[in-house]
């Protein structure tokens, strides 16, 4: 969907995706429909994308499912394909570390499903502990991450519930 919009928003502009998924790209062709000729899609991780150089890149929602190391490794493999002063904007899960602050935060997550109309069958198995099952960081250790991969002037410039969008600078 991002693409999507993208594509829509700048037609005259060319994206990469990435996604170690087949079937999510299946899904990225179908909702592109004919606005793919603006989109060259690879299957697998972010050492699959071009060198670039990019003008800028999005990692959104995915981050929060990569163990510390990885992330890194990630960050550092964007950061390397964005032209200098490029931005990075992305967008997951971050809440602090200690253990009655991710307690607190997964019963008010569970809470939020609920009232959705999310049933403990129609949620993963564990959802009221989501956050002791992803390798959520604080924001203050994105914050450190985004500087050791290189990247500056680190802004948070979205935040809802335990999501918090932030752009960084190649």
């Amino acid at each position: 969907m991002e693409l999507r919009l993208f594509a829509q928003s700048q037609p005259r502009w060319q994206f990469d995706g990435v996604d170690p998924s087949r079937a999510v790209l299946t899904l990225a062709e179908q909702t592109l429909e004919r606005l793919i000729n603006q989109v060259q899609l690879h299957e697998g991780y972010i050492e699959t994308a071009p060198d670039g150089p990019f003008d800028a890149a999005t990692c959104l929602l995915a981050l929060h499912f990569l163990a510390p190391d990885d992330r890194l490794r990630t960050l550092l493999q964007i950061r390397r394909r964005i032209k200098p002063g490029g931005p990075l904007v992305m967008a997951h899960h971050s809440i602090a570390t200690d253990d009655k602050s991710r307690a607190v935060w997964a019963k008010r997550f569970a809470a939020f499903g609920a009232s959705w109309g999310a049933t403990a069958r129609a949620a993963p198995p564990g959802s009221a502990n989501v956050f002791d099952q992803l390798p959520v960081l604080s924001p203050d250790q994105e914050a450190a991450l985004l500087q050791e991969a290189g990247f500056s002037d680190v802004t948070i410039f979205y935040a809802a519930f335990t999501f918090r969008s932030r752009v960084a600078y190649a």
